[in-house]
């Protein structure tokens, strides 16, 4: 098993009245909520807590993108992770992802990832994502061309990381007459991709395609097994081996030395994380268009409940996030791959309003009595994984 630690980076310093008062943490919530001090405080705090995960022993350390939102204060990941590349030394450093859906110039991100990755000597992940429906909003793009802008930047970035010679790039979104990327990347013949998904086929087959990392989004167990079977099915679709590692599943873990104050100190933090920074609109996360009729008509049928909807007890039954001991965590974790059939756990600790002293305490009980536990698993052959009820 390989462990990432991910961060969000949140606002967590919400107004009293939010609850009531405000829909969501995106996009519309005045940024004057936004207090200059705190926010420079969080994010030396957050990069703290990025480094320490190094020294505990994570194989990977994880930003991402967001745009407008307390949700998460990360609109460029790439800086933070060129804040992280030259203070660490062995973990990878992952950007999981870049929004280039909503890019207006993907050859940034070629050549700032090609940087990260001199940078970090060759420790680079480049997660690509689409993009959240506010995010395309807040770009003033539709999201109805969000698929083809997505395919066609991640087009364009592949071939100039991997073409030596100049070359022109016309595509119905994008036009470059002199595409020569300088720096080349280190990593040959490209940095690793990780792509997460939410249940779009076409998501799927893409992964499957090009051989890259498979990521789920927060949902129920039993989604997120649908989700990991049909990219498994467009792998074997290809006449290859699904290889556990290039399944990645992502959930919010807090650990305490008792169940009991487990769950009495994350309870709270857990709920901010699902009923406040997740507090969105249907139609503010998936806008018409933005998703196929066939995907969406699969998310519509799955019956998932909104996360503002799903109580605390429902939360931890349903694999969204694991709270406990170490030997409950562990145990729930071990539960949760034999059905899943992951091969790389990326971890959320700092879970919304957590404290700093809260987090380094997961943290530590996590990477020296979890993860020793865990670390044997995801190396089976997924198709040994138990059928999901």
């Amino acid at each position: 098993m390989k462990f990432v630690f991910f961060h969000l980076m949140p606002y967590p310093y919400l107004p009293d009245d939010f609850d009531d008062n405000h829909p969501s943490p995106s996009l519309t919530f005045p940024n004057k909520y936004f207090d200059r001090e705190l926010g420079n405080r969080l994010y030396h705090r957050y990069l703290d807590e990025l480094e320490y995960a190094e020294t505990l022993g994570f194989d990977g350390i994880a930003v991402n993108e967001h745009h407008q939102s307390a949700y998460g204060l990360m609109p460029s990941p790439n800086i933070m992770a060129a804040a992280l590349a030259r203070r660490t030394e062995r973990a990878k450093i992952m950007v999981l992802g870049n929004a280039i859906g909503v890019r207006g110039n993907p050859l940034r991100v070629a050549e700032e990832i090609a940087m990260l990755d001199h940078l970090s000597n060759g420790r680079v992940v480049s997660g690509f994502v689409r993009g959240i429906g506010w995010e395309y909003f807040a770009h003033g793009i539709n999201p109805t061309r969000s698929r083809a802008r997505f395919d066609e930047a991640h087009d364009l970035i592949i071939k100039a990381w991997t073409s030596d010679e100049p070359f022109q790039w016309i595509s119905p979104n994008y036009e470059f007459r002199y595409v020569n990327l300088w720096p080349r990347p280190v990593q040959e013949p490209h940095p690793p991709v990780y792509i997460p998904g939410a249940g779009s086929t076409e998501t799927m087959r893409f992964v499957a395609e090009h051989g890259y990392t498979y990521m789920s989004v927060y949902a129920p167990t039993p989604i997120v097994r649908r989700w990991f079977d049909g990219h498994r099915q467009a792998v074997e679709e290809l006449g290859l081996e699904p290889d556990p590692e290039k399944t990645a599943f992502s959930v919010p873990i807090y650990v305490a030395e008792s169940d009991e104050e487990a769950h009495r100190e994350g309870r709270r933090h857990v709920e901010w994380l699902f009923h406040r920074g997740l507090k969105q609109s249907f139609p503010q996360v998936y806008p018409p268009g933005y998703m196929s009729p066939g995907s969406m008509r699969g998310l519509l049928m799955s019956g998932m409940k909104p996360y503002t909807e799903t109580s605390y007890d429902e939360l931890l039954a349903g694999g969204y996030a694991v709270v406990g001991s170490p030997d409950t965590v562990a145990a729930r974790l071990t539960e949760l791959q034999q059905e899943l059939g992951f091969g790389q756990l990326i971890g959320l600790f700092s879970i919304g309003d957590i404290s700093p002293e809260e987090t380094r305490r997961s943290m530590d009980l996590f990477a020296g009595k979890v993860m020793p536990a865990l670390r044997p698993l995801g190396i089976a052959s997924p198709s040994a994984a138990p059928t999901a009820s």
